[in-house]
């Protein structure tokens, strides 16, 4: 009966592991990329004034 609880075991968790990966994978709302990219066209923006103001 010891060595069934102890097979149980890895059962509970591997159907814990499958619920939590597809709790993780669920469909979201699409962010987008906007927000990244306007940061990066900040970003850029910046390194260009700062390499054009020591020329």
């Amino acid at each position: 009966m010891a060595a069934l609880a102890w097979l149980l075991i890895p059962l509970v968790a591997a159907i814990g592991a499958g619920l939590w990966g597809g709790w993780a994978n669920r469909n979201r709302k699409a962010r987008g990329d906007g927000p990244e990219l306007d940061g990066y066209a900040r970003f850029r923006e910046a390194m260009e004034k700062k390499s054009s103001s020591r020329t």
